[in-house]
């Protein structure tokens, strides 16, 4: 199995090619720069692997929630050589790849992962490592105000710039039941931990067309906003 990898979604900018099992990644936290690093990483991963894109079996990108313009980078990218070499697309949530990345080096096996989503709000989802180790989502993800959320009764851990934003905020929302383990809130999603869970996705049969391989914002106001632009077009 061959599967390309983009993940553009906030400053932390990677790709990874995933080849029957082993992983390469190219990965900087450069804020603002995405359009001029991801292409030359692509090609060097590519090149390095002897591959062209027909040769893959599929692509997939980090699909948001994160930054408008950073999920779109990786949204066109990914759609655009889906087309020109008739892929199928894997699209992972970022803050799924966030969890995955911390369970694939942790123990622990629950991730309450928060980005900062400006405007007072934060992208959350809360993620357990299933029995064959990769994340799975427990209930919806969602963007909303640090003092809306509501904490499953599990113990976990920390991930993610939302803590770092709010983590006053969070901690009095959580009940007796709830014990944070650990925090981190300087980890930042890997095109590594994309493509895990993207082929993960793909042997259970989850990869979709390229026209159905949409970003995710959360926020209604920008959904709204692309399908205007879409209708006016």
């Amino acid at each position: 199995m061959k599967i390309l990898a983009v993940e553009t979604a906030t400053d932390a900018c990677s790709a990874a090619l995933y080849i029957d099992g082993n992983i390469s990644e190219r990965w900087q936290l450069a804020p603002k720069i995405h359009t001029q690093l991801i292409l030359p990483m692509l090609e060097e991963l590519m090149v390095n692997a002897g591959l062209i894109p027909n040769q893959l079996d599929a692509l997939a990108f980090g699909c948001g929630p994160g930054s408008f313009t950073g999920v779109r980078i990786a949204t066109g990218i990914v759609q655009g050589i889906a087309f020109g070499a008739d892929l199928p697309v894997l699209p992972v949530s970022t803050l799924a790849a966030i969890a995955q990345d911390f369970f694939d080096h942790h123990p622990e096996n629950v991730a309450f992962t928060a980005l900062d989503a400006r405007m007072d709000e934060l992208f959350w989802g809360v993620y357990q490592r299933n029995q064959e180790g990769f994340a799975t989502l427990l209930g919806k993800e969602a963007v909303l105000p640090p003092n809306r959320v509501i904490f499953p009764d599990l113990s976990g851990v920390g991930l993610g710039s939302g803590w770092l934003a709010y983590q006053s905020l969070l901690m009095t929302q959580q009940s007796n039941n709830n014990v944070l383990r650990c925090l981190n809130d300087e980890i930042w999603p890997k095109a590594a931990a994309v493509v895990r869970l993207a082929a993960y996705h793909f042997q259970q049969g989850l990869a979709v067309s390229v026209e159905d391989a949409l970003p995710v914002y959360l926020r209604d106001k920008v959904a709204k906003t692309e399908q205007e632009r879409a209708q006016a077009s």
